[in-house]
């Protein structure tokens, strides 16, 4: 070839690198642009009671408290990471622009499929964290049923200026912690804290230990093996007065930092806390976004609600898979693969699973085809507790048994588009 034309052709490649590299800081600036027009460099914390039983549902504002600092997301604000059962909406109250909204789940919606919900109404506390705004907004918050149709909606107004906001995680009250891992960028980064459940101040070393244990686990795992330095991750030492948790069904209650118990909807392995305002009482102020709970016992269990909380146990031969499944749960969104009939269905033909790793086949052009085209997945049946009707990617995965020692592929690219939309 002419070097002549080698040489044209080394200039442009080098333009369009130059002129990309452009277009992407240009890029990043307006979306810090954006983030600094509508909030400050705080959180709101919003704190709801979901009530009601399987006939009705409603929404309640509890309180609100500020904090300093925010360490979610300064960029892609009004796109959600996942449709999630639930989503939380701010707009500018004057001009009505849609500036923030998140999705998640909870454990109401979960307590709506149980038999007590069609005689006995409850109430279950939600917290969620947004960025604190500069002027007044509305909070439009709903939440869905299994087919994706809106069962309670509650919108409210919110002034920055408020003097019943709360300010919460002064430095001389935060609860102690230690660094475990530094991201690469700290302002393109996803947050993770372990939280100590069931440790008394003694045992805290022990904690130390199986965060060591749990994060070792959790980064040998791909995709998070590769993009580890798009993580930050700290050790909350959260003290209790007694050590493990409550054993409901063997009468055992113990006074721990995050009240946690098994027995949640009488099911025996199933971990989890009703008292989120504890425990976020206990991350006020520490650079926090997603929840890992450790518990200090010896019985099998955990539990993951998308964007709100994981809890494992961890002294036991299977807390390195049961730590890294549940976070699948409650960072990934992923569905649990495995089947146990086809009774109280969570999963119906006529909708479309928002979680990344079932499908029903009524809309599933945008999930794992391109995996399928390429000879990496296909469709198993059985999956999200059913028997039929439900399709899962591959014949194992971590979302499947304990056994199997990695993500399958339809779950490690979900897992990676979503540190994606986080960090890029």
């Amino acid at each position: 070839m002419n070097i002549k034309i080698i040489n044209y052709l080394c200039i442009m490649k080098w333009r369009s690198y130059i002129f990309a590299l452009a277009a992407f800081v240009c890029c990043i600036a307006a979306q810090a642009q954006e983030f600094e027009k509508h909030f400050s460099d705080s959180t709101l914390r919003l704190d709801y009671v979901f009530a009601g039983d399987r006939e009705r549902q409603a929404i309640y504002v509890d309180q609100l408290c500020k904090s300093a600092r925010w360490y979610g997301r300064r960029q892609r604000l009004n796109e959600l990471p996942l449709a999630g059962n639930g989503d939380i909406t701010v707009s500018e109250a004057e001009s009505g622009e849609v500036i923030y909204r998140h999705s998640f789940s909870t454990l109401f919606q979960e307590w709506l499929a149980t038999e007590e919900s069609q005689h006995t109404p409850r109430s279950f506390e939600n917290i969620f964290l947004v960025p604190f705004p500069k002027h007044k907004v509305n909070i439009m918050v709903r939440i869905k049923d299994y087919h994706d149709k809106v069962m309670a909606e509650m919108t409210h107004c919110v002034d920055p200026d408020d003097i019943l906001i709360r300010t919460i995680g002064q430095e001389e009250r935060q609860t102690p912690y230690e660094v475990v891992m530094q991201p690469k960028d700290e302002s393109r980064c996803i947050r993770i804290a372990y939280v100590a459940e069931g440790y008394k101040e003694s045992e805290m070393d022990l904690f130390m230990q199986d965060v060591a244990t749990a994060n070792e686990s959790m980064f040998g795992h791909e995709p998070f093996k590769t993009m580890k330095d798009r993580f930050s991750v700290i050790a909350v030492k959260s003290a209790s007065e007694d050590s493990g948790t409550s054993v409901p069904r063997k009468g055992e209650w113990k006074t721990t930092a995050l009240a946690s118990h098994f027995d949640t909807f009488y099911s025996d392995r199933y971990l989890t806390t009703l008292h989120l305002k504890q425990l976020h009482d206990v991350l006020a102020g520490v650079p926090y976004e997603h929840i890992i709970i450790l518990v200090n016992t010896d019985t099998y269990g955990g539990g993951g609600i998308y964007n709100s909380y994981n809890l494992s146990y961890t002294r036991g031969e299977h807390f390195r898979p049961v730590v890294v499944h549940e976070f699948g749960h409650s960072f990934g969104g992923l569905a649990d693969e495995y089947a146990y009939g086809d009774s109280d269905p969570m999963y119906f033909a006529d909708t479309e699973p928002w979680e990344p790793n079932i499908t029903t086949k009524h809309d599933f052009s945008q999930k794992w085809q391109n995996l399928i085209d390429e000879g990496k997945a296909g469709l198993y049946e059985g999956g999200g507790y059913l028997l039929h009707g439900v399709w899962r990617g591959t014949e194992d995965c971590r979302m499947r048994t304990n056994q199997e020692p990695e993500f399958c592929p339809v779950c490690r690219q979900a897992l990676t588009r979503l540190i994606n939309f986080y960090t890029e």
